[in-house]
């Protein structure tokens, strides 16, 4: 118990909990996008089918559902933590925030870590208020596919992304998480070891690479919706 104790508590132990937690968070990110791209199809019954499955898994998708909001939980944390320790071993800070440079990863991502993920965990919270605690059956929002009555979450969907302060919201929010993203890709396999002059650059660029997408992914879907209506 010591052991585990004196690991979670100390800096490389935070760095380590904090790259495992954020790469999970990464796996849900992309597995959320791929589902939320049946949006573009502009055919509510789809949409609708896919997270009417989600919530028929039952027991399964809660429990996922507190795996997450454990995992998020513990990198905030853990993340505050490591970035505190940063302060109190540098308490200068740089007067000017920029990239260095190659061969240096110091970026303008590395170094808004902290306030790029407070935006990101108001966002969270805020969406899955608006969206999956949001109204229902019960308010109306029902529909009937293939003879199944469900959730009309398409037409919440619409309707939210309906109002301009909305989208705005959304994409800015999005925007944040591809600049986190961008530096949390490889710096989690930094923290795991994986940081050698063969591996450093492959998970420097896929990370690049990877929140370029996840970013234009997420700030497409609103924009399409607000624009089209999002129905055929």
């Amino acid at each position: 118990m010591s052991f585990w104790y004196s690991f979670v508590w100390s800096s490389v132990g935070k760095k380590i909990i904090t790259a495992i937690t954020g790469l999970g968070l990464y796996v849900y990110l992309i597995l959320h996008l791929a589902g939320n791209l049946t949006l573009f199809t502009r055919n509510p019954d789809i949409f609708n089918r896919y997270a009417h499955f989600l919530t028929g898994l039952g027991w399964l998708v809660m429990i996922i559902e507190l795996g997450l909001l454990i995992f998020f939980l513990i990198h905030i944390i853990e993340g505050t933590l490591v970035y505190f320790g940063k302060l109190r071993a540098r308490p200068n800070s740089y007067v000017k925030y920029e990239s260095a440079g190659p061969p240096s990863h110091k970026t303008v991502s590395s170094t808004t870590m902290i306030w790029t993920g407070l935006v990101i965990g108001v966002f969270a919270v805020i969406h899955v208020i608006t969206f999956k605690y949001g109204p229902a059956e019960s308010a109306g929002y029902v529909t009937v596919v293939n003879g199944v009555h469900m959730r009309d979450l398409y037409r919440l969907v619409a309707e939210v992304f309906s109002n301009k302060w909305n989208v705005i919201w959304y994409v800015g929010a999005m925007i944040f998480l591809g600049y986190h993203l961008r530096h949390a890709f490889w710096s989690s396999f930094q923290s795991l070891g994986a940081n050698n002059r063969v591996l450093t650059p492959i998970f420097y660029t896929a990370g690049v690479i990877l929140a370029i997408l996840l970013g234009l992914g997420f700030v497409a879907l609103p924009v399409f919706i607000y624009f089209t209506g999002g129905v055929s």
